[in-house]
């Protein structure tokens, strides 16, 4: 499948990349717009993480655009955030709101077709992967990366953390895990938040089992900490989205996340 990028390492951390996927597949036509199907994906963060295979860690990463189908999604369809608004696991809306299709959208059998061509075989290697790494290892940490705008008022008021770390309610990792990983954010003088609006998507809630020796942590990064967001009113027209990648720009963020790798690293092979 050449639209799943699996990187095997052998250190007790898989690093999940759901939504850094730009390919709009076989559903290209579909959309009203390709660039507004595209525009809502995490930018570069694919490329931000590119060290952690160094490190030893796994990387599973969805080439698959998010608007075509959403990986970090309940399959059933069930809401993550009841009450909160939110975009589905084939979603029909932008994060700001503005609708995807020409339609109605794709109905249930072309949902039922988008989930077995790619959200199961993504999930089936991210489980793979976790399996394997737990014969080598006592506990293995899970490490679902993202990233979004720093404002969008249709998912959250004023400006969001830099850092937003998401333990499901400390329910999917150790306590000592999102404390040490808070510990790195707070040093980096940035703002950062546990358990915020973003307290973990469908990934970190399903493999979350801190008894079974999987630890889950999401991390949702404002792009502010990484590149120069442009505002304005034309901010997100396709002349000025998405910004570019500058390696000097995110060499500070860079520097953070490794720490907090090695930090997940430290914790899964400490046993304690």
């Amino acid at each position: 499948m050449n639209w799943l990028e699996v990187i095997q390492g052998e250190a007790p951390l898989v690093l999940a990349l759901p939504h850094t996927g730009t390919d709009l597949a076989d559903v290209e036509r579909d959309f009203r717009s390709p660039a507004l199907a595209r525009r809502d994906a995490d930018w570069w963060v694919d490329r931000l993480y590119g060290f952690a295979h160094d490190l030893g860690a796994t990387v599973v990463r969805s080439t698959i655009s998010r608007s075509v189908v959403d990986v970090n999604r309940d399959p059933s369809g069930a809401s993550l955030y009841p009450g909160q608004v939110t975009t589905e696991l084939c979603p029909t809306a932008t994060f700001d709101g503005e609708p995807l299709y020409p339609g109605a959208g794709p109905d249930e059998a072309e949902i039922i077709r988008r989930v077995d061509r790619w959200f199961v075989p993504y999930h089936a290697a991210l489980a793979g992967e976790i399996a394997r790494l737990r014969v080598r290892h006592g506990r293995v940490v899970l490490y679902d990366a993202h990233s979004i705008r720093s404002h969008v008022p249709r998912l959250f008021g004023g400006e969001l953390p830099v850092f937003n770390i998401g333990t499901f309610g400390g329910v999917s990792c150790s306590p000592a895990l999102s404390t040490a990983v808070q510990g790195i954010c707070a040093g980096s003088g940035q703002s950062h938040v546990l358990n915020g609006r973003f307290k973990g998507g469908w990934t970190t809630r399903n493999y979350g089992e801190p008894d079974k020796g999987v630890h889950a942590i999401q991390m949702e990064l404002a792009m502010r900490g990484y590149l120069d967001e442009p505002d304005g009113p034309d901010a997100l027209d396709e002349a000025h989205w998405p910004p570019v990648y500058d390696d000097a720009r995110a060499a500070g963020m860079v520097a953070v996340l490794r720490d907090v790798l090695d930090c997940c690293i430290r914790f899964a092979e400490s046993g304690g």
